[in-house]
């Protein structure tokens, strides 16, 4: 006797309206219901601009450790970039200074009296025989410490020529800087800044750069190793002649 089999009749669909939350224009059996996300309070927060920029120069001036050893090539080069750099910056800016003592400019006098074609005063004499000296220093000790010496110094001669260009028709203008005096220090500022970056950033530092080595620690002790693995690698003769 066959079994009785019973057809439930199908179950009536309630008809589609477009989900406006979800922008849906088309019908779906199933969906979920719209629920507004709040942010997490546990999430970190965006980094800032500003601390973008912080860390990027403490990556800068920071000496990673690295120490400039004259006998090496590499550290040798460097080191006299850094050194040629500071000097030559500072004895330029001794020499401006003396010159504008040696006229007995007024301490604040903004008349206009001008030395190598850039005004000066007694304030700004001073001011720049503390800083070549300050240079000529750095380039008797060399090493890390000049250029960082130079980058420190680049990026406040930049950041005093954008100080002073907005200085310049206001009663605040007592170091008496004119256009001249704002473009010298924006060279010097980059002139600086060149000779301590020189060898220390960038992307594609060469791995026996002492900067390198002293971020990519484990990269260089793996390089070294293969090194020493290939000087004490057997040498195979070569056999002359007709084999045997």
């Amino acid at each position: 006797m066959a079994a009785h089999t019973t057809h439930e009749p199908p179950v009536a669909h309630e008809p589609y309206v477009a989900h406006a939350a979800y922008g849906c224009t088309e019908p779906h059996e199933h969906y979920a219901p719209y629920v507004a996300h709040e942010p997490d309070p546990n999430a970190p927060a965006p980094p800032r601009f500003a601390d973008t920029v912080s860390r990027r120069m403490a990556h800068v001036l920071h000496p990673v450790n690295a120490q400039l050893d004259d006998h090496l090539p590499t550290d040798h080069k460097l080191g006299q970039v850094y050194r040629v750099g500071a000097g030559l910056m500072g004895l330029l800016l001794v020499v401006f200074g003396i010159l504008g003592l040696v006229n007995q400019i007024g301490f604040f006098d903004t008349g206009g009296d001008t030395v190598l074609a850039l005004n000066t005063n007694g304030a700004l004499s001073v001011l720049s025989i503390c800083i070549g000296a300050l240079l000529i220093y750095g380039m008797v000790v060399g090493g890390t410490f000049a250029s960082t010496l130079n980058i420190v110094l680049g990026v406040l001669f930049i950041a005093s020529g954008f100080v002073n260009l907005a200085l310049l028709d206001t009663e605040l203008n007592f170091l008496a800087f004119k256009i001249q005096n704002v473009l010298f220090s924006f060279v010097v500022g980059v002139m600086l800044m060149w000779f301590g970056m020189y060898g220390r950033v960038g992307s594609a530092l060469p791995h026996d750069n002492p900067y390198w080595r002293a971020r990519h620690p484990e990269q260089a002790a793996r390089e070294d190793r293969a090194r020493r693995v290939q000087g004490r690698a057997p040498v195979t003769p070569v056999m002359h002649g007709r084999c045997p």
